[in-house]
């Protein structure tokens, strides 16, 4: 019996029992589906982060306190910045231009405005933001050096926040009080989105120095810098790293670019994904665990078939392949089921749900190629065992 031959046995073997077939094929289905939709969701995830920090502009540098450990992400230095604002001048130095070099420090506060009020993050920083972080303004202007020297109470805010303190009145010029203290809106930013999961409209921000007596620090919780070109990063953050450990030689500094911060996103989202994965694979095995046990009943209950094909000249490498391709035509036809129901999944949950969900090339080939794997694991057994029957044996069965 030839390869086609075989083929055409197990699909009429398989259409004769279609219930049986369809149960035994939903573990392989189920499986493959969900194989699918997990690496969709993490390549998803993956390319939202990447084109987030993207935006932030190829040549950022972060120089923050602490150990940036690529090899371990979790691993950090101190919680408490030991930077302050006298340092900017230092990197001001390095970078060759003021305006590439902007302060940040952060807290979280109430914001009033009349009779409305939100929890929102508060942005201490310089002028210098909207240039370094491509942050554009929709209406009004950012605050000036002057402010930030002279600690004027002004305030720019974000989309979201202008729309939740005003609803569709116009913000510039009103008042809002952050943490009891009051502020005049001279600004909106342009609606920026959401990076890592946090909404950026969602922000106030108003002079360092402000912000520092306003939070009772004097820290900087980091400084971003902008290089001249992406060609000058790797270079450009040594050096920003070697004047921070000039200004404070005893304490630990970072000065992160975007690569690393992709690279670490990537790893531990390749590493979520894969666990995802394998655990989702674990149905696999309870399919190719199922697939086996069918193809061993099938085995029982074609005894007298097979006796009558050995006695008619069948080899036992014919009834052997006979069962193992019916395995393996089982397995794919549940993995072509399975990639269907996975690729429409996937595009359903990008649709419809606040999950990212992009579809790589590769998964649906390589689900297919491991659906087919399975019938030939979990169903070498049972056709070997076919193929051991003795014909006079198989032919007295009952």
């Amino acid at each position: 019996m030839n390869v086609l031959e075989s083929f055409r046995v197990a699909l009429d073997a398989l259409r004769a029992n279609r219930l049986r077939s369809l149960l035994t094929m939903i573990g392989v289905i189920i499986g493959i589906a969900a194989v699918i939709v997990v690496v969709s969701i993490g390549a998803g995830a993956r390319q939202q982060i990447e084109s987030q920090v993207e935006g932030l502009g190829s040549n950022l540098i972060l120089v923050v306190p602490g150990r940036f450990d690529t090899a371990n992400p979790g691993q950090g230095g101190p919680s408490i910045s030991p930077m302050t604002l006298d340092d900017a001048q230092a990197l001001e130095r390095v970078v060759g231009s003021e305006d590439a070099v902007t302060a940040r420090v952060s807290s979280a506060a109430e914001v009033r405005a009349g009779s409305r009020e939100a929890f929102i993050t508060v942005q201490g920083s310089d002028q210098n933001l909207p240039e370094v972080f491509n942050r554009p303004v929709a209406e009004g202007e950012f605050f000036t050096s002057a402010d930030v020297d002279t600690r004027r109470r002004v305030a720019v805010i974000g989309s979201r926040t202008a729309e939740v303190l005003f609803g569709q009145g116009d913000p510039l010029g009103r008042q809002i009080t952050v943490s009891g203290t009051r502020f005049r809106v001279v600004g909106v930013l342009a609606e920026q989105g959401e990076s890592f999961g946090v909404s950026q409209d969602n922000e106030v921000h108003l002079p360092i120095t402000v912000a520092q007596r306003l939070f009772g620090v004097d820290r900087v919780d980091a400084y971003a810098v902008k290089a001249p070109s992406s060609a000058d990063v790797p270079a450009l953050a040594e050096r920003l790293w070697r004047a921070m450990k000039d200004q404070h030689p005893d304490q630990e500094f970072s000065a992160v670019t975007q690569t690393q911060i992709l690279g670490v996103i990537g790893d531990i989202l390749g590493l979520l994904t894969g666990v995802l994965a394998a655990i989702a694979g674990i149905s696999l095995l309870v399919g190719g665990v199922g697939v086996s046990n069918i193809m061993l009943v099938s085995v029982r209950e074609r005894t007298r078939e097979i006796g009558l094909r050995k006695a008619l000249g069948a080899r036992q490498r014919d009834i052997l392949v006979q069962f193992l391709v019916e395995a393996v035509v089982l397995t794919s036809v549940g993995g072509l089921l399975g990639i269907a129901i996975g690729v429409g999944g996937s595009l359903l949950i990008n649709q419809v749900s606040p999950l990212p969900a992009a579809i790589e090339w590769w998964s649906p080939v390589v689900a297919f190629v491991v659906s087919a794997a399975v019938g030939i694991f979990f169903g070498v057994f049972p056709a070997r065992r076919a193929g051991r029957l003795d014909p006079v044996v198989a032919l007295r069965t009952d």
